[in-house]
């Protein structure tokens, strides 16, 4: 049985699956879950300016929790909310490390051949380096 799990969403159409899967596996009672959201960090620091408030990033904060808040409500454990920023699958390790998860459930989108090598595969690595099982989705 698992004590803890991991699900890691995105902004993709795929996000919904996820959830529905996690919501088809059989968990007691006990089992926590953890939804989050890694925010990739800005490319570099001049695309930061220094002198004005950062608003994009609260805003998208506050439509990420309000969407991760409404996946919690179809969940039928309790379940926390986590929103990170830095490398989505680094990011995305530390926090199953941190609650302890017996599993990750995070969506791929799919990719193949020359899409996959330049932008890179998040479930692949999340997959490779993690120190528990990884359930991917995939697409339907």
């Amino acid at each position: 049985m698992f004590n803890s799990i991991l699900v890691a969403l995105d902004d993709s159409e795929l996000a919904e699956e996820v959830i529905n899967t996690v919501c088809n596996l059989m968990v007691s009672q006990e089992t926590k879950i953890i939804l989050c959201h890694v925010f990739p960090p800005a490319q570099s620091e001049m695309e930061l300016p220094y002198d004005v408030p950062n608003t994009q990033n609260v805003a998208f904060s506050y439509l990420h929790t309000e969407k991760l808040q409404t996946y919690q409500s179809y969940l039928p454990v309790e379940s926390t909310i986590e929103l990170v920023m830095g490398n989505p699958p680094e990011e995305i390790i530390r926090l199953a490390n941190i609650h302890n998860a017996d599993l990750i459930v995070i969506g791929s989108r799919g990719l193949t051949g020359m899409k996959k090598i330049v932008q890179g595969s998040v479930s692949s690595q999340v997959v490779e380096d993690a120190n528990c099982s990884v359930f991917v989705v995939k697409p339907s």
